[in-house]
């Protein structure tokens, strides 16, 4: 799939760095992250070579499918609780690492796992959350890599109903990162939409032992 119509058509190519003034949080986006051919080639071959499954939760005593297809990778063959499922971690491939090195050079941590989210459609999302368990969250790195459609990120504070949400136009190529206490101080999600849309793939790389 060609998603070359995802970025700007002015766009010179140069990394474009924002960083948003959020109370208790820092959050960070970098627009074209990945060149135009690096994030089509990259999309592709993770849409094709992921090990991709459905999970479901029970909601009021039904089993109901969550809206977006997953997939576990990083360093152990560790089983991780996920929407209450037991999910078996695969071993990193080509691709994230060649992802994951790009990003830890920016932000100088070593990552231990990533979750990968393919959303289809606009029918696909992400609810309101915070990542990590509640006992991690107070000095945490999330670094949210995105190719294909773009889709808005929304935060809104986890307590504070004074402060303002925001959305950020999460691009084809795209870095978010979310560093300190981001993930104890605010939730974020990815709202469905009744538009036609091209599907996506977002990796968020974490940093747990």
């Amino acid at each position: 799939m060609d998603l070359c119509n995802q970025t700007d058509l002015f766009s010179t190519g140069e990394i474009r760095k924002t960083t948003f003034d959020l109370p208790g949080a820092e959050v960070t986006l970098f627009e074209n992250f990945f060149t135009v051919n690096e994030s089509n080639r990259l999309y592709n071959s993770l849409l094709k070579n992921t090990i991709w499954e459905q999970d479901a939760m029970t909601i009021y005593g039904k089993r109901v499918n969550l809206p977006r297809l997953t997939a576990w990778y990083g360093d152990t063959a560790k089983t991780v609780s996920y929407a209450n499922n037991n999910r078996k971690i695969s071993p990193w491939n080509t691709d994230l690492i060649e992802i994951k090195e790009r990003i830890e050079k920016e932000v100088n941590i070593k990552f231990t796992r990533c979750l990968l989210n393919y959303y289809r459609d606009g029918k696909d999302s992400v609810d309101w959350h915070q990542d990590y368990e509640e006992s991690q969250r107070e000095n945490t790195v999330i670094g949210s890599v995105t190719f294909g459609a773009t889709r808005p990120f929304q935060l809104k504070h986890a307590t504070r109903n004074d402060l303002k949400r925001i959305s950020i136009p999460l691009v084809h190529g795209s870095l978010l990162l979310m560093q300190g206490a981001t993930q104890e101080n605010w939730k974020h999600k990815i709202p469905k939409t009744t538009k036609q849309i091209q599907p996506r793939i977002n990796l968020t790389f974490r940093w747990i032992k």
